[in-house]
């Protein structure tokens, strides 16, 4: 068996409406199903029955620990095509006060944000696997902080990403 994508991310949060409007406003998800207790959202363009989904565990739920005093998960990445799209988002987060980092991974360009109950997520771009630099191949590639303006003229604001592919296909030979 080989496990080929991970389908959806369900996340425990305080108030499922403000979590809804949130993930509405700052990635584009469109409600599937709403309870009062929990909401399914699907992506833009996604093929899924849905890719979010949200449990209300109630105002008084405390802040994760996850990575400082708790094991747990540290984040969620989602992908966008284009950098255009990572622009727009970054703009996006940056008015909602979301934003909290910028990485250049040399195999992906990422934002990092927090939702309304501090849950850390990435959206990013992926470098298309023809595309990728030598330093890439080799496995020296380093972690900088990312420069939008300068990778987008690199690259160009409407070249398709890797979409899930970042390094070139293996050979099964």
């Amino acid at each position: 068996m080989t496990v080929r994508r991970l389908n959806h991310a369900v996340l425990y949060v305080r108030d499922v409406a403000t979590s809804v409007a949130f993930y509405e406003r700052a990635l584009g998800f469109e409600v599937i199903t709403q309870m009062p207790n929990a909401a399914f959202l699907r992506a833009s363009g996604s093929t899924n029955d849905h890719d979010l989904g949200l449990f209300a565990i109630g105002a008084q739920a405390g802040p994760s620990g996850a990575g400082t005093s708790t094991v747990g998960l540290y984040h969620l990445a989602w992908e966008v095509e284009t950098l255009a799209q990572l622009r727009d988002l970054r703009e996006t987060l940056t008015s909602m006060g979301a934003l909290v980092g910028e990485t250049d991974h040399s195999t992906t360009k990422s934002l990092y944000a927090h939702d309304p109950d501090g849950l850390e997520f990435e959206v990013c771009w992926i470098v298309p696997a023809d595309r990728l630099d030598d330093a890439i191949r080799d496995g020296t590639m380093e972690l900088r902080e990312l420069d939008l303006d300068a990778e987008l003229a690199r690259f160009g604001a409407d070249t398709v990403g890797g979409l899930g592919v970042s390094w070139p296909a293996r050979s099964t030979s």
